[in-house]
């Protein structure tokens, strides 16, 4: 669209925006004054923004930055309760090993001497600790159940031995003598009670257990020379015992004998067969 002038004179005609989107081909052939007007818009625009910023960061009037938030953590107890634990845990150790090699050190003697309520025999009547003369028949003993003296000349089988009945003490003296702890009790000491002890005597060479009839106490052990009484199965002196005076407490030795003897129960001593004779080494 053109428009003339009183002079007469022809221009440019000017654009008039419609507000459409110019066709794309339209858009790219615009005349690079168009181009550089646009661009000069820009630029006033830019500078003004800039100015504007800068104005305000320069004057220092803008917000003050904002600063980080430190958030307070809590103390972490897991691995410190663990190091804890495993501490506690190594002194433990440390401390019953160091227990454990201070009672190896020990004689047995003194271990024996430690257990609360024992009584020493040998130190009482010195001749028991001379051993036994072997006597055919029945013996009677002062102590009850015996700790040693004369005796039969066959023993108790003793190899972790556990008799119902109750057995000739002439035999249970011998199998002292070589060395065998002998666990009595009450007939009629509780069954669970009973069951107790014959875990801890059960296959275990140089250990035999019978009741015993007349016992003034629920439990009595009997070494040579020691005997120990107590009320009930579950009490620890009983391995503290064992552990002391098995096989140490033997007059003849820790290689005598408790295997091939006397197998049957009753109170009354008995000799083996000949023949079970003939293969026993005496002792």
């Amino acid at each position: 669209m053109s428009v003339s002038t009183p002079a007469g004179d022809q221009r440019r005609p000017s654009v008039v925006s419609t507000g459409k989107k110019a066709p794309e081909g339209a858009a790219k052939s615009s005349s690079p004054a168009k181009s550089g007007s646009a661009t000069a818009r820009k630029s006033t625009s830019g500078g003004k923004g800039g100015g504007a910023g800068a104005g305000k960061g320069g004057g220092g009037k803008g917000r003050k930055p904002i600063a980080p938030v430190k958030v307070s953590q809590g103390r972490n107890w897991g691995p410190i309760g663990l190091f804890v634990a495993v501490g506690v845990i190594a002194v433990a150790i440390i401390g019953y090993g160091s227990y454990a090699a201070f009672q190896g050190s020990k004689s047995w003697e003194d271990r024996a001497a430690g257990i609360d309520g024992i009584v020493n025999f040998r130190e009482q009547d010195p001749a028991l600790a001379q051993g036994g003369q072997h006597v055919p028949g029945k013996v009677d003993y002062t102590v009850k159940p015996p700790v040693g003296g004369q005796h039969n000349q066959d023993w108790q089988n003793c190899m972790g031995d556990v008799y119902d009945a109750p057995i000739a003490s002439e035999h249970a003296v011998h199998s002292m003598e070589h060395g065998a702890v002998w666990v009595t009790y009450q007939p009629n000491l509780p069954k669970d009670q009973v069951d107790k002890l014959a875990e801890r005597v059960r296959g275990t060479e140089k250990l035999l257990m019978s009741p015993y009839e007349g016992l003034d106490a629920p439990i009595s052990l009997q070494a040579w020379g020691y005997q120990l009484k107590v009320d009930n199965a579950d009490d620890s002196r009983i391995d503290d015992f064992i552990k002391a005076l098995r096989v140490n407490a033997s007059v003849e030795g820790p290689t005598a004998l408790c295997a091939q003897g006397i197998t049957a129960t009753g109170t009354e001593p008995r000799n083996l067969q000949p023949q079970q004779q003939q293969q026993q080494p005496q002792g």
